[in-house]
């Protein structure tokens, strides 16, 4: 026993904030631990509660996002274009009657919109006599009804509560609206 060595002693935790030492606090306070050193001054409690506070918002911001993602169902529209609603036979569609977007399909010299119109014309159950009567059918469908209406309009619809319905893809055409007033009226 003469030649060998007592064992190390282990050293005792030491309370000071080297570089190993303060990464390992700030480790702990990120994977919501703790450790067994901690600051002494003011300052460095400051900093340290920052430090928790940030950690804490962070994995809570975390956690919440990725429950949401994961529990949310995405919505996923299966009609994005035009070309999409004409050539499925799931979702029927349909404009106002007698409407600047009836009137458009029925006078469209474009093979898509003509087709569209043909097929809006054969089944004249998809066109209704006034907006409320076609939001309220988009509503009740459950997706399996379209109203194809002026963009405007359909911005309105889809900021209203309750919020239910939305805008697919781009707008067909491109016109200009325009308000009238009399000749020399302060509104102009």
């Amino acid at each position: 026993m003469s030649g060998e060595q007592p064992d190390a002693v282990p050293q005792a935790t030491v309370n000071e904030f080297s570089i190993l030492n303060s990464f390992w606090f700030a480790l702990g306070a990120f994977m919501q631990q703790g450790c067994d050193i901690s600051p002494r001054s003011i300052s460095g409690r400051i900093v340290g509660s920052v430090w928790w506070f940030f950690t804490l918002i962070l994995i809570s911001s975390y956690t919440a996002n990725l429950a949401a993602f994961l529990t949310v169902e995405r919505m996923v529209t299966p009609i994005n274009s035009p070309e999409d609603l004409a050539s499925q036979t799931e979702v029927q569609y349909g404009t106002l009657m007698h409407g600047s977007t009836w009137d458009f399909f029925r006078k469209s010299q474009i093979s898509l919109y003509s087709r569209m119109w043909e097929y809006m014309n054969s089944r004249k159950q998809v066109f209704v006599k006034t907006y409320d009567e076609g939001i309220r059918r988009v509503r009740t469908s459950k997706g399996k009804y379209a109203l194809l209406i002026e963009s405007p309009k359909n911005d309105y619809t889809n900021e209203r509560e309750p919020c239910d319905t939305m805008k697919v893809g781009r707008n067909l055409d491109a016109k200009g609206f325009g308000i009238a007033t009399p000749l020399g009226s302060p509104l102009r």
